[in-house]
């Protein structure tokens, strides 16, 4: 099976770089999928909402991010996310506290990691 180079980028740190063999996110376009010898494109990640990065050891990592850019060039994936937390750190508990706040961007920050977590919004 065919694998890319993917990295997921936030401004603080390196969340995650290694070979894949599939990317999922949500783009102001829609949702992609992108395997290896996709057409080059950028698009702009919806703010709220998770990545999945399927590995070559058959693995998923899940991450909330919180808006930024996608990549894909000859070379592979990059991710770059104005913010963005790996499922591993996320609270779930406190995610659905957050999501129950009145404050917009807290719920939808708590959106992302709860999708990230593989846990619906309550």
């Amino acid at each position: 099976m065919a694998d890319m180079r993917v990295e997921l980028v936030a401004p603080d740190r390196l969340l995650w770089s290694g070979q894949a063999t599939f990317v999922f996110a949500r783009t102001t376009a829609g949702e992609i999928g992108i395997m290896p010898r996709h057409v080059p494109l950028v698009a702009e990640i919806v703010e709220g909402e998770m990545v999945r990065i399927d590995t070559v050891d058959g693995e998923e990592f899940h991450a909330a991010v919180h808006g930024g850019f996608l990549s894909v060039t000859e070379e592979g994936v990059a991710i770059l996310a104005e913010g963005a937390e790996p499922a591993e750190e996320i609270d779930v508990d406190q995610a659905q506290r957050d999501f129950q706040s009145d404050d917009e961007e807290l719920r939808r920050k708590a959106r992302a990691r709860l999708r990230a977590m593989g846990h619906s919004p309550v």
